[in-house]
C-alpha cells in the first residue's frame, strides 16, 4: 500500500532561499509549459506530450540561467504534474489546468529521488539543498517514492514522504446489518447515526469570524509594502491556519472512529459544489467540509479493510417512514420532526434519514458506489 508521511522540517536561514527557489522554478517551469501547450493546440492542433516539455527544458535553461541551479528532476516533475493536471481533465470533463500563483496559500515542489531520511540524526539531505533538520516523529518502512516539501502562509515547513510498504491492501471484511451503520449529514449537527446518536456541528469558522474580521481590517489599513502590513499578514494567517487545524482535528478523529468501531459505513453522495451556490449556506457548508470527511472515510476504509457504501443523492432518505414506508411529499426543510400518517411513528428528520441510507446501501440496486 501507499501511505504518505508527513513531517514538519526547520530549515536554516541559508537553506530557506534555496527552498523558495525550488518552489519559484518549478511554478515557473509549471506556467511556462502550460502556455506552450495551450499555444500549440492552438496554432498546430498538436498536443505536447510530457516528454516533449521535458526536451525543452535545456532550451529553457539556456534563456534563464537561473533554472541550473534547480534540481533538475524538480523541474521535470513539475511537467509531470501538468501532465497529470490534463489526464484529469479529459478523464473528468471538468477543471482545466490553471496557471499557479505566488500568492497560493500553500506553495510546494516534488523531489522524485536522490533524497535520504536520517531517523537517528532527524535529518532529511535533500539534493541542491543540503540536511534539513526534521521531526521525524513516525518511523516508515518500506521503499520511498516522491518527497513533497511545502511551506504555508505561516512560513511553516514540512515534508511528505510517499512510501510503498509493499504489503498488499487488506480484504474487506464481511459486515451484516448490524454491523453497518449509516451516516446523514447536515448542519444544525455534523452527522447523525443510524443508532440514533448526534454529533454537534462544532461551527470553527463561525466561532472565529469576529477576530478574523477584526484582523482582516488591521491589514487593510496597513500601508502596502510596509512591514506592519506584513506583520498583520501573517497574524491573519496564523488565525485561518488555527480554523483549518481546528477542523482537520475533528474530522480526523470521527473518522477514526467511524471506521474502528463499524465493518460497514453507509453514506449518500451530495452534490456539495451545487449547494454552495446557494449564497445563505455557502459558507456553513464550506465549513463543515462534508467531501473532506467523506474523503477521509474513503482512504481509511480501505487502509482498515472496512466497506464504504454510497447511495444515489436523490433518494428521498428524509421523508420515507423507515418503519412503514410510507412517503411524506410534503416534507419542508424546516420540519424537523413529523408523524407518519400511516402508522403514527414520530420521526426525527436527522435520525430517520440515517436508517434509511442505511437501508438503502444494503440493497445493491440503490447502490452508486462500493469501496
Amino acid at each position: 500500500m501507499l501511505q504518505a508521511h508527513k513531517y514538519r522540517i526547520y530549515p536554516t536561514q541559508m537553506q530557506i532561499p534555496l527552498l523558495m527557489s525550488h518552489i519559484h522554478a518549478c511554478r515557473f517551469v509549471y506556467n511556462h509549459s502550460l502556455e506552450q501547450k495551450i499555444r500549440a493546440y492552438e496554432q498546430t492542433g498538436k498536443r505536447l506530450s510530457c516528454f516533449d516539455l521535458n526536451n525543452q527544458l535545456p532550451t529553457l535553461k539556456s534563456e534563464h540561467p537561473w533554472l541550473t541551479e534547480i534540481n533538475s528532476q524538480s523541474l521535470q516533475y513539475a511537467n509531470r504534474n501538468l501532465d497529470n493536471a490534463f489526464t484529469r481533465f479529459f478523464r473528468e470533463k471538468k477543471g482545466f489546468p490553471k496557471f499557479k500563483s505566488k500568492k497560493n496559500p500553500v506553495q510546494s515542489f516534488q523531489i522524485p529521488q536522490h533524497y535520504r531520511v536520517d531517523f537517528e540524526s532527524n535529518r532529511v539531505k535533500l539534493p541542491k539543498i543540503g540536511d534539513v533538520k526534521t521531526k521525524l516523529h513516525r518511523v516508515f518502512t518500506g521503499k520511498m517514492k516522491y518527497a513533497t516539501v511545502s511551506v504555508t502562509s505561516t512560513g511553516k515547513w514540512f515534508i511528505s514522504i510517499l512510501v510503498d510498504d509493499e504489503q498488499p491492501a487488506p480484504n474487506p471484511v464481511s459486515f451484516t446489518s448490524e454491523t453497518t451503520i449509516g451516516i446523514d449529514v447536515g448542519l444544525t449537527d455534523f452527522a447523525t447515526f443510524s443508532t440514533g446518536e448526534k454529533v454537534a456541528n462544532p461551527r470553527h469558522l463561525k466561532n472565529s469570524l469576529q477576530r478574523l474580521k477584526v484582523l482582516q481590517r488591521r491589514v487593510s489599513r496597513k500601508v502596502k509594502g510596509s512591514k506592519n502590513r506584513q506583520k498583520a499578514i501573517q497574524t491573519l494567517a496564523r488565525c485561518h491556519e488555527k480554523v483549518a487545524n481546528q477542523r482537520n482535528d475533528f474530522l480526523h478523529k470521527l473518522s477514526f472512529r467511524v471506521v474502528s468501531e463499524n465493518q460497514a459505513i453507509a453514506v449518500e453522495s451530495l452534490n456539495v459544489a451545487g449547494m454552495q451556490k446557494n449564497h445563505k449556506l455557502a459558507q456553513s457548508i464550506s465549513d463543515v467540509s462534508w467531501s473532506i470527511f467523506f474523503t477521509m472515510l474513503d482512504y481509511k476504509c480501505r487502509k482498515y479493510g472496512k466497506t464504504l457504501l454510497k447511495i444515489g443523492q436523490f433518494d428521498p432518505s428524509s421523508k420515507i417512514c423507515n418503519c412503514c414506508g410510507y412517503i411524506n411529499r410534503d416534507l419542508k426543510l424546516s420540519d424537523r420532526e413529523w408523524t407518519c400518517p400511516d402508522c403514527g411513528t414520530v420521526h426525527d428528520r436527522d435520525i430517520n434519514a440515517a436508517i434509511n441510507i442505511k437501508t438503502f446501501a444494503l440493497q445493491d440496486q440503490n447502490l452508486v458506489g462500493v469501496i
